[in-house]
């Protein structure tokens, strides 16, 4: 999938949308963890590091869809990363909770898309999470439902609920 997102004008990409969004915030009562990074140079084309555990570092490039080269990684793929983890945490609790037996194979893919969001001007993010697993078809509508009590407990879900489209599917 290609996006025309690099050909337009930064100005035309910035815009605010004359209608306000509107969202509800969920505030923590109790802070558990604080991941702690830091950007620097040109942004997507800069540089990444964690600011605590350990030394991880990366060099951020546009993708080849965007004009950029492609050589490095960039944003949406750090975002699928946490979110497929997350997800799998989620789902992995939720089974725990419901004593329900996984398979040992359950994989959950997530694919982040940006874009032209219908109706905005700027950039947009849609995502696509896939559970994957070697499952009788009599558990499909149990695992069916372990995924949607996930999407629900999730943080990531939580956090993009209401805000971006996120399509949650069994393989």
């Amino acid at each position: 999938m290609t996006f025309r997102l690099a050909t337009r004008p930064a100005a035309q990409a910035l815009r605010v949308p004359k209608t306000p969004l509107v969202r509800t915030v969920t505030s923590l009562s109790k802070v558990a963890y604080t991941a702690k990074a830091e950007s620097s140079g040109a942004g997507r084309n800069g540089d990444v590091k964690l600011r605590e555990g350990g030394p991880l570092k990366f060099q951020l490039t546009l993708p080849k869809s965007l004009g950029g080269s492609g050589e490095g990684h960039n944003p949406e793929q750090f975002f699928a990363l946490g979110y497929s983890a997350c997800f799998l945490s989620a789902v992995n609790a939720v089974a725990r909770a419901q004593k329900v037996n996984l398979p040992k194979d359950i994989e959950v893919h997530a694919d982040v898309s940006i874009g032209t969001p219908e109706g905005r001007q700027g950039f947009g993010l849609a995502v696509e999470l896939l559970v994957k697993a070697s499952y009788e078809a009599a558990q499909r509508e149990e695992l069916e439902g372990v995924i949607k009590a996930a999407h629900e407990m999730c943080p990531y879900s939580n956090a993009v609920r209401n805000n971006i489209p996120v399509k949650v599917s069994l393989a």
